[in-house]
Parts: C-alpha cells; sequence; structure tokens
C-alpha cells in the first residue's frame, strides 16, 4: 500500500499495526456511543416515565443529530489548522457530554448530553478517514477501511454485553462513566503517539470564498455525491434495525436475556465480511465488490417483500435474513466510502466532513422515521431494509451511467 505523506519530524512514525488499532478506536467511539446504550433504553423509558415508549429511540437519534452537525465544522477546520488539534478538541468535547448525561435530571437534559456527545463524536469519524486519507489512496484506502471495521465491529457484538454488565452492578447512569473511560484512553494514545499528517504548507487559508471553493469541488464530484447519497440509504436500514433491534426482539421475540447475544450475532456478518473485503478488494476492486453486495442486499429485500413482510416470521428465518444483508452492508460500506473520498486527495478534510454529514443525517432522519413506525411487528423494519436498498441501487446507478462492475481508471 502506497505511503503518500512519510514522516516529516523527528519522531519515530507510528507503526501499521498501532496506526490500525487506534483508528479502529477512534471510529469504535460512535458505535460503542450507540450500541452500548441500547440495554438501557426501557429502564430510561421506565425512569423518565416517557408517555410513548418509541420515543425512548431519541436517545440513539440526538446522538447522531449532533454527530451529523458536527462534521461540517470539523473536517474544514482540520484542513486549515491539522488533524491533530481537531481531533484532540473532539474527544475532550465528547467527555464532556459523557459526564453531562451521568447526572441528567431529565429526559430532555439527557437528550441534550447525547447532542453534545455527537458533536465531539464527530471529529474521530472525519479525522480518521481523513487521516486515512492522508496516507492511502484507491484499492489500498478501502483495504485499510476494511481494516478498522473488522477491528471496531467488535465494539457492536460486545457493546450490549458490556453495557448489561454495567448495569449488573451500576444504574444505567454509570454507562457515560463507561464511555469516559474509553474516551480518556483513546485521548491519551492520541496526544502521546499519533503524529500530524496534515502537512502545515497544504493547510488551506480560513477564508469563506476557501470554503466555498472547497465545498464546490466535494459536491461538483459525480463519484463523491453519488456514493454518499447511496451510502446514506444504506445507513437508513442500519439505523432503523439499531433503533428498534431492542423492540424486536424484546417485545416481539420475548428475548430478553438473548438479546445481547442476538444483537451481536446479527453484527458478527458485518464483521466477517469486512476480513473477506479487506482480503480481497485489492484484486476484485471496490466496484465490482460493493455493486455485487448491493445487489444481494436489493435481492433479500425483494425476497421478503414477496412474502409479504409477516408480523413475526420465525427467529431463525428473521436471523437469517438479517444476517445475509448485513454481510452485504459490510462489503458495501467501506467500499462506498473509499470510493465516495478517492477523489477528494486535496480537501479530504472537507469531504470527510461532507461525506459524513449527508450519510449520518440521512440515517439518523430515516432511521427515526423506521423506528417511529414500530407496531409491535417486524413489518416496518423489512420494508424499510427493502425500500432503502432499492434507493441505493437506483443511486449508483446514476452514478455509473447504468454502467455496474467496472474497473475504476487507472
Amino acid at each position: 500500500m502506497p505511503q503518500l505523506s512519510p514522516p516529516t519530524d523527528r519522531h519515530r512514525e507510528i507503526g501499521f499495526p498501532e496506526f490500525v488499532g487506534l483508528m479502529a478506536m477512534l471510529m469504535a467511539l460512535t458505535a460503542l456511543s450507540i450500541d452500548v446504550m441500547l440495554v438501557a433504553l426501557a429502564d430510561i423509558s421506565s425512569d423518565y416515565f416517557l408517555a410513548d415508549a418509541n420515543d425512548r429511540q431519541l436517545v440513539i437519534t440526538a446522538y447522531l443529530l449532533g454527530f451529523a452537525v458536527g462534521q461540517p465544522v470539523w473536517g474544514p477546520l482540520s484542513d486549515r489548522i491539522g488533524r491533530k488539534p481537531v481531533l484532540i478538541a473532539g474527544l475532550v468535547i465528547y467527555g464532556l457530554g459523557c459526564l453531562g448525561a451521568m447526572v441528567s435530571p431529565s429526559f430532555e437534559t439527557l437528550l441534550a448530553a447525547r447532542l453534545v456527545q455527537g458533536l465531539g463524536g464527530a471529529s474521530p469519524r472525519v479525522m480518521t478517514m481523513a487521516v486515512v486519507r492522508d496516507r492511502y489512496a484507491g484499492s489500498g484506502m478501502a483495504r485499510v477501511m476494511s481494516l478498522l471495521m473488522m477491528i471496531f465491529i467488535i465494539v457492536p457484538i460486545l457493546a450490549p454485553t458490556m453495557g448489561s454488565a454495567v448495569m449488573a452492578f451500576a444504574p444505567w447512569h454509570w454507562l457515560f462513566g463507561f464511555m469516559l473511560v474509553f474516551d480518556l484512553i483513546v485521548l491519551v494514545w492520541t496526544l502521546t503517539r499519533l503524529r500530524e499528517t496534515h502537512r502545515p504548507q497544504r493547510h488551506l487559508a480560513p477564508s469563506l470564498g476557501g470554503l466555498l471553493e472547497t465545498l464546490r469541488v466535494v459536491v461538483s464530484n459525480r463519484q463523491t455525491v453519488g456514493y454518499t447519497v447511496a451510502f446514506g440509504f444504506m445507513m437508513g436500514s442500519l439505523m432503523g434495525y439499531v433503533g428498534t433491534a431492542q423492540q424486536v426482539f424484546v417485545e416481539v421475540y420475548n428475548e430478553v436475556e438473548l438479546f445481547p447475544i442476538l444483537f451481536g450475532a446479527i453484527a458478527s456478518a458485518i464483521a466477517a465480511a469486512s476480513i473477506i473485503n479487506a482480503r480481497f478488494v485489492t484484486r476484485i476492486g471496490s466496484r465490482r465488490m460493493s455493486h455485487a453486495a448491493l445487489l444481494g442486499f436489493v435481492a433479500i429485500g425483494l425476497v421478503t417483500a414477496a412474502f409479504g413482510f409477516p408480523a413475526k416470521p420465525p427467529l431463525v428465518l428473521f436471523m437469517a435474513a438479517l444476517g445475509i444483508q448485513f454481510f452485504c452492508f459490510g462489503l458495501i460500506g467501506p467500499n462506498f466510502n473509499a470510493m465516495a473520498m478517492e477523489p477528494m486527495g486535496r480537501v479530504a478534510g472537507a469531504a470527510s466532513s461532507f461525506v459524513g454529514f449527508y450519510s449520518t443525517a440521512a440515517s439518523a432522519f430515516l432511521g427515526w422515521a423506521v423506528g417511529q413506525q414500530f407496531d409491535g411487528s417486524v413489518r416496518p423494519l423489512m420494508m424499510g431494509f427493502a425500500g432503502f436498498g432499492v434507493l441505493a441501487l437506483v443511486c449508483v446507478l446514476i452514478t455509473e451511467r447504468g454502467r455496474l462492475f467496472r474497473r475504476a481508471a487507472a
């Protein structure tokens, strides 16, 4: 894999395994912030006497909204002053959000703290993609992104179990203490080991004209915009599942004790796909891998549609359908991200902000829309998967001018 930014300072360059580990931890922060909360949603609803049980999903949505809003700020700022200062600032703000959530006296205060968490958490997400793009390009970048996803996907597999373990000894508020410890570990690691990857001579002048020109470059690129919009639909299906998973497995299937295991089993399908993608993407290519997976995702959605989305299919069949679709998602995500970022080397920070802002905002809105339709059955969730998959495919076809599976120009 080509290294685009050789070290220019006197410090020893961080090694590839440690680099991947740190980047994975930074990406995992958001997965932890969302998935560790799932086991607490019922208790939160009870403690705050929520009138509508579906309002518990706002704990997830509030984080995602802050996460979306923060990204257009962090990315361009990092293009001007560097990746590391922006990353450190975001981690500090995230920690403050954790503290606020720990002592929240009302549901509204909790949502505000989650918004602050999301604002801070947006920085690690944007900086991870920008730092990786600073160092790698093409299929090499896709391979790194697959390795990152393979590592950080362990978090959603284990997060509900970790959350259950914390709540076995303390109230749900202490889940935010757990997140705070994780944040502090990553903050110290970043401060002591990460080298700045954005060269000072490449920093953009802090002017409105420069920002507008950067945004023009990003939004005028067909590939970047097309794959970003498509990924937004895919993320909408994912967040629709995450927001309703606790209700589906506990209320529909009455699997209270097995919920963390079932949730982790579905997440492991993404991990398996990421391993396969990391191994074969350099030979097969990002387009061929992701386009085939997208067709598989849509096919399963249409098959379930043909059977009329039963309100409560057998758990084994429901898990099998979700497992296949999430396996496909694991092949789609890193490649769509890599292809969206591919043309954006000069403005990687702003481009990462655009990709992140849109996909997160879309996932928050679309996931919330699916979650609010929860009616005690799996039908709204399965309809969301089918519809969003078809819309993502339409976006890709428009972006590629109707030609799937083609290799990128050398």
